[in-house]
């Protein structure tokens, strides 16, 4: 499991992304504004890490050192995972919005919504957490984007933490986020 994103609602993306940018060395990866059914709105940030990082999931196993003679161990003991670093998620919305008013509660400040780990089967991993009673989920069913072949779901706050833990399945094309899940994942948090 790695942490794949963290995402901020804030009231100011700009600034935000600016201390980012400045601070920690994140660039803008895409911007994008969603409308809601209500007709509020959010505008949305992703920011790419300094760090590179592969297009491809399956090539995070990266070789720890030479293996002599160029020959792998059968175990793979010579292979790591690597650690990739996390995207940044920012997005901030007018009072009377999803964004909004959840930055509005936290005394306009705004912080943390959530906190995204990687999963080979989000399905799985919500049964396991239901059956261990860790975590109680925004929707029945993950969310799936043919697009870029994301899946995705929210739990609720979790009573141990406090976190909304977001489980994530990137497709083999690991590409940023996906419009139509941003927003469902958003209204599925609505007043909650």
């Amino acid at each position: 499991m790695r942490l794949d994103h963290i995402a901020y609602r804030v009231k100011d993306r700009g600034k935000t992304a600016k201390f980012f940018n400045s601070c920690l060395g994140y660039e803008i990866g895409e911007e994008f504004s969603l409308e809601f059914d209500d007709g509020s709105t959010a505008q949305c940030i992703a920011m790419a890490p300094p760090e590179s990082r592969p297009e491809n999931v399956e090539e995070w196993d990266v070789l720890l050192a030479d293996c002599p003679d160029g020959v792998v161990p059968e175990d793979g003991a010579a292979f790591n995972s690597y650690h990739c670093p996390p995207e940044i998620f920012v997005s901030d919305g007018p009072k009377g919005s999803i964004v909004g008013d959840w930055v509005e509660e936290r005394g306009g400040v705004g912080g943390i919504h959530h906190i995204a780990y990687q999963v080979e089967n989000v399905e799985l991993v919500m049964k396991d957490w239901r059956d261990k009673k860790y975590a109680e989920f925004y929707s029945d069913e993950p969310l799936v984007c043919e697009e870029t072949h994301l899946i995705q779901v929210f739990t609720k706050p979790s009573e141990l933490t406090g976190i909304i833990y977001e489980l994530i399945r990137r497709g083999t094309n690991n590409k940023g986020f996906c419009e139509k899940n941003v927003k469902a994942l958003m209204e599925s948090t609505k007043g909650k």
